[in-house]
């Protein structure tokens, strides 16, 4: 583990709505510098984690530290988050988009943004409205990878996209990421196209870890890809 405090810890994090017990006592450690996958089907309370890690979602019980520290209004500028839902203004452009993003975070890297731009095929000046979900998804990205946030949450990236955009997403993820720099967790049931990104492994089912470690340990251990163990366990 590099550093003293892991780049996030969990300590029994429970939350429930009225008609289902979403998290049910959370408990993980997550190393600095690594990418870490929380693979589940949809309903399996990856958001919801990701929600709470974040502070949009309060925990009924438990505890979250980020480096060390209580997860707090402090902490929350530590974290770039990703959401599954298109929260884009589709009367901006590309360009306005990152420009009033960039108002926000004081991490924002300006010299990172033609580059990752050019890299996800996105032209300052396009309409939000005239985007594919594909490259409104690469657009999101490009928000996260704009900032030297030490954790990245990605939830659900791959959701409904083209074959191309994900292809060009998890090549954008390879290349950015800093592992001396970044811890990733990246929330997906799309297994198959993005488990050569992942370090390690959790699988959620339920709001319950039933399975989680190194991805190549569990490769050794089980004689099978990420993927056909993600299949096997919630078949």
């Amino acid at each position: 583990m590099n550093g003293t405090s892991p780049a996030l810890m969990l300590r029994n994090v429970k939350k429930s709505y009225p008609r289902a017990e979403a998290l049910k006592g959370i408990e993980l450690a997550l190393p600095k510098g690594e990418i870490w996958g929380l693979l589940g089907p949809n309903g399996s309370g990856k958001s919801t984690l990701l929600k709470c890690i974040v502070g949009l979602v309060k925990p009924d019980a438990g505890e979250i530290e980020i480096d060390g520290n209580p997860r707090s209004r402090c902490t929350k500028g530590q974290i770039a988050f990703v959401p599954e839902m298109d929260t884009l203004y589709r009367w901006m452009t590309v360009g306005q988009t990152l420009a009033f993003t960039s108002a926000f975070y004081q991490d924002w890297d300006q010299r990172r943004v033609a580059g990752l731009l050019e890299f996800m095929g996105l032209d300052a000046g396009q309409k939000i409205r005239s985007l594919s979900k594909g490259m409104r998804a690469r657009l999101k990205l490009v928000l996260a990878l704009a900032r030297k946030a030490p954790l990245l949450l990605l939830d659900e990236p791959f959701s409904g996209i083209d074959p191309a955009s994900r292809e060009r997403i998890v090549e954008g993820i390879v290349r950015e990421f800093k592992s001396d720099e970044q811890t990733m967790v990246i929330s997906t049931h799309a297994v198959g196209d993005t488990e050569q990104l992942f370090d390690a492994v959790v699988f959620l089912d339920e709001g319950t870890i039933s399975l989680q470690g190194y991805a190549e340990d569990l490769r050794r251990e089980y004689g099978k890809s990420i993927n056909d163990l993600f299949k096997e366990v919630f078949a």
